[in-house]
């Protein structure tokens, strides 16, 4: 990871003034100063996540370094534009399946789910600019290679990919205990976005209400729930076995 950090005012600002592709930023607390301000400005403006840390998490990722208050990462890919994507799919005539992420935070679970997404089939990820895992080294890594093909979008929010979803005829299909119907029995073929939350707290309600359908996982045994990758692959490969006609 240490090649998609950096560290310093100067060092961030430039980089933020270049447009480089941030994962995030985090400031040391209590930290002020002009150059400061322009690096919470600007990140602010381009919907980057800012986290403020106290001065001994800096110190440790810097090995005590100058950091003068703030660490950033780079993404270590690109993120794509979610309506170029979409104009893209619809151009090819392919029959559109999306994969949207509400709240996962975890790199290793981000990257598991992406080479599932990857393996079937899924032509975006979409993610919030908030609240989700940085599309980092670890990221890439543990996607074995997937994120190189699965074009990951980040939007304002998820209500904002849902409603674009709604103007291209795309069914979103929310994946949530919640749910009275089980994904084996839902219509999962078509133009589809399946949506997963967190194992924490799961879709936000807010999704959930704009959903236009939901799914839920059977489950036989005692645990409540499936660790979130495991549920993105039973759901995505029952669009597979579907769309397979199987």
């Amino acid at each position: 990871m240490d090649s998609n950090k950096i560290f310093g005012l100067r060092p961030v600002l430039e980089a933020l003034k270049a447009d480089k592709s941030f994962g995030k930023i985090l400031i040391r607390e209590g930290g002020e100063s002009e150059l400061l301000y322009q690096i919470i400005d600007s990140a602010k403006k381009k919907r980057i996540t800012l986290d403020r840390v106290p001065a001994e998490r800096l110190n440790r990722l810097t090995k005590n370094g100058n950091h003068q208050g703030v660490v950033a990462f780079l993404s270590s890919a690109e993120y794509a534009d979610l309506e170029k994507v979409l104009e893209k799919i619809q151009l090819s005539g392919k029959t559109p399946f999306l994969l949207l992420l509400d709240r996962i935070t975890d790199v290793r679970n981000f990257g598991a789910i992406a080479r599932t997404a990857e393996c079937a089939g899924v032509d975006a990820i979409v993610v919030p600019a908030k609240n989700a895992a940085p599309l980092n080294v670890d990221a890439m890594k543990t996607s074995a290679g997937a994120l190189n093909y699965v074009p990951v979008c980040r939007v304002p929010n998820l209500r904002t990919a849902i409603y674009l979803m709604k103007n291209y005829d795309i069914k979103t299909v929310a994946a949530t205990e919640k749910s009275d119907t089980g994904c084996f029995a839902a219509d999962l073929t078509g133009a589809v976005a399946i949506i997963l939350g967190s194992e924490e707290s799961g879709i936000s309600e807010n999704n959930l209400e704009l959903a236009d359908e939901t799914v839920k996982i059977p489950l036989r045994g005692n645990i409540e729930s499936l660790n979130v990758s495991a549920a993105a692959a039973v759901v995505l490969f029952e669009r597979v076995r579907q769309m397979s006609g199987i």
